[in-house]
C-alpha cells in the first residue's frame, strides 16, 4: 500500500505546485493591473487639476496683477478639495505674489522649489514637483503647477499643492486586501502615500530591493522586500504625465500559505482515499490542488475590469502619440478624461445609466469654476442608459472644448445657454437639448470639418439615436443635439 499511495501523494503534490506556479503568475499579472489602475485614478486627478488650473490662469483679474480680485477665483477653485490645499502665484523670481494662506504676501519667504518655478518659465508647459517641505507650513508637500501667459509670454507661475490626504485616500479605496502593500512615490522615489503605515513612511525613500529596479522600466515585476521586512511580488507603473510612480505588491506569504496548507490536506485526503479507489482518489487530488487564492484574485479582477480597461487605453495612447503635437496629445487626454468622467459618474449610479443634468454638470465643471454665472443650466429630469450617458458626456466635451478655445468661454464676457426638453416622436418621446453661446468673438462658419465635428454629428446619430446640428450665427454658435430615450 506505501509503495502505491507515495507515488500518488508525489503526484498530487505536483499538481497542487503547478497550480501554485500558475496562481503566482497570475498574482504577478494581477499585481501590475493593479499598479496600472491606480495609476489611471491618479492621472485622473492630476489631468482634472491641471486643467482647472490652466482655466484658472486665463483669469483676466490675474493676468493684470489684480491679487486682490483674483482671492475670489482662487476661493472658487479651492472649494472644489478637501481643506489643506493652497494656491500660491509666483514671478520669475520666485517670489510669492499671492497665497491662499494670507494676504501678507510681502512677509512670504520664496517658493521653496525654485527649480520648478524655473521649468515653468523656461518650458511654458506644466510641471509636477517632487515631495518637499513647504516653506510657510513646513510640512510635506507637492504641486502641480501651471504658467499664466499674457501676450505669448510666461507672467507668473501658478502653483496648486493638493493635500497629501487626498492621494491617501485613493490608496485607502483601492487597496484590495490587508495583504497588500500600495505606495505612491515621486519622480525621486520617496513615499507620498503609502498603505499600510503612512505615517512612519511617507517622506522615506522606497525599500533598497525596489528603489534598486523602479526607475529602469516605465511598467515592470519585481520581487521586493518592503519597510517592514514582508517579501512582496511587487509592480511599478510610472505616469507619464506627472512622472510620479504608483507601486503595488502583494506578501508572497498569501500565495505560499494556501500552497503548504494544501499540501498537508491533499496528503491526508489522498491516503483516506486510496481506501475507496485510486481513480477517485486522483479526482479528489486535482480538486483540492485549486487553493483559494485563485478564487481571490478571480474576485479581485472582476472588480478592477473597467479600470484596467482604461489603464490599457492610457498605455496604448502615450505608444501612439509619442511623437504627436502637444494639441494633438492635449485633445486625446481631454476625451480621455471626459471618458473617465462619464465612468466615474456611471459607477456611483451602478451602470443603471445617469441624468442629463448630471452629464451636463461634469463637463462645464472645469468652466464653471472661475465663474458660475458665465453657465446658465436649465431642463427637466430626464435619465439616459449608460452607452447614451458616455456618448452624451463626449459630445458635450468637443463643444465645451471647442468654446473654451474659439467661442464665447475664450473671453471674460461670454456665456453658454444649456437647456434640453422632451420633444415628440414616433415612438414616444425624445430628448432635445441645445447649447447656445453669445457674447464672445465673432463666429465664422468653419471651412472644413475636424475630428470634433465629425465625433459629434456621427455620435450622435449612431450612438444617441438621433443627430445634432451647428448654427453659426454672428451672435454665437448653437448646437442643436436631439437623443433618442428608448
Amino acid at each position: 500500500m506505501t509503495g502505491t499511495t507515495l507515488p500518488l501523494i508525489v503526484f498530487a503534490g505536483a499538481i497542487i505546485y503547478r497550480n501554485y506556479e500558475k496562481d503566482r503568475a497570475e498574482a504577478s499579472a494581477r499585481v501590475l493591473e493593479t499598479a496600472r489602475s491606480i495609476r489611471t485614478v491618479l492621472d485622473a486627478e492630476v489631468g482634472r487639476i491641471t486643467g482647472s488650473l490652466q482655466v484658472l490662469s486665463l483669469t483676466n483679474s490675474l493676468r493684470r496683477g489684480g491679487f486682490e480680485s483674483f482671492k475670489r477665483n482662487a476661493s472658487g477653485f479651492l472649494e472644489q478639495y478637501p481643506p489643506g490645499g493652497v494656491i500660491l502665484i509666483a514671478n520669475r523670481d520666485g517670489r510669492q505674489m499671492f497665497s491662499s494662506l494670507t494676504t501678507d504676501t510681502a512677509s512670504l519667504p520664496p517658493r521653496n522649489n525654485l527649480d520648478a518655478v524655473k521649468k515653468v518659465f523656461e518650458t511654458g508647459r506644466p510641471v509636477y514637483s517632487n515631495l518637499f517641505t513647504g516653506s510657510v507650513r513646513n510640512k510635506f508637500i507637492l504641486t502641480v503647477e501651471v504658467p499664466v501667459f499674457d501676450k505669448g509670454e510666461v507672467i507668473y507661475d501658478i502653483s496648486f499643492s493638493p493635500p497629501i490626504s487626498m492621494f491617501q485616500d485613493i490608496l485607502e479605496k483601492q487597496r484590495p486586501t490587508s495583504d497588500w502593500t500600495i505606495s505612491m512615490l515621486d519622480g525621486e522615489g520617496t513615499n507620498f502615500a503609502r498603505v499600510p503605515n503612512p505615517q512612519e513612511t511617507i517622506g522615506k525613500r522606497a525599500s533598497p530591493t525596489l528603489y534598486a529596479q523602479m526607475f529602469k522600466a516605465p511598467e515592470a515585476n519585481y520581487e521586493t522586500v518592503s519597510l517592514e521586512g514582508v517579501p512582496l511580488i511587487t509592480a511599478v507603473s510610472r505616469s507619464p504625465i506627472s512622472g510620479w510612480i504608483v507601486d503595488a505588491g502583494i506578501a508572497t506569504r498569501s500565495l505560499v500559505g494556501p500552497l503548504w496548507r494544501d499540501l498537508a490536506f491533499t496528503i491526508a485526503v489522498g491516503i483516506f482515499l486510496l481506501l475507496i479507489g485510486v481513480a477517485f482518489a486522483l479526482r479528489m487530488a486535482s480538486a483540492i490542488a485549486r487553493g483559494e487564492i485563485l478564487h481571490v484574485l478571480l474576485v479581485e479582477e472582476l472588480n478592477h475590469r473597467v479600470k484596467n480597461t482604461l489603464a490599457i487605453l492610457q498605455a496604448i495612447a502615450s505608444q501612439t502619440f509619442r511623437g504627436a503635437s502637444p494639441a494633438e496629445r492635449n485633445n486625446f487626454e481631454g476625451r480621455l478624461g471626459a471618458l473617465a468622467k462619464a465612468h466615474d459618474l456611471l459607477s456611483q449610479e451602478k451602470w443603471q445609466g445617469a441624468g442629463v443634468q448630471d452629464v451636463v454638470d461634469r463637463v462645464i465643471e472645469p468652466y464653471a469654476i472661475s465663474d458660475s454665472r458665465r453657465m446658465r443650466i436649465t431642463g427637466p429630469k430626464v435619465p439616459l442608459a449608460s452607452p447614451r450617458a458616455v456618448m452624451m458626456s463626449m459630445v458635450l466635451h468637443e463643444i465645451a472644448t471647442n468654446a473654451a478655445k474659439y467661442g464665447a468661454l475664450s473671453n471674460d464676457t461670454g456665456t453658454v445657454n444649456i437647456d434640453w426638453r422632451l420633444i415628440p416622436d414616433t415612438t414616444g418621446e425624445k430628448l432635445q437639448l441645445t447649447w447656445a453661446e453669445t457674447g464672445g468673438p465673432r463666429v465664422a462658419t468653419p471651412t472644413r470639418k475636424g475630428f470634433g465635428s465629425r465625433l459629434i454629428e456621427r455620435g450622435a446619430r449612431e450612438q444617441l439615436g438621433g443627430s445634432a446640428t451647428a448654427d453659426f450665427l454672428p451672435s454665437g454658435v448653437v448646437y442643436t443635439i436631439e437623443c433618442a430615450l428608448d
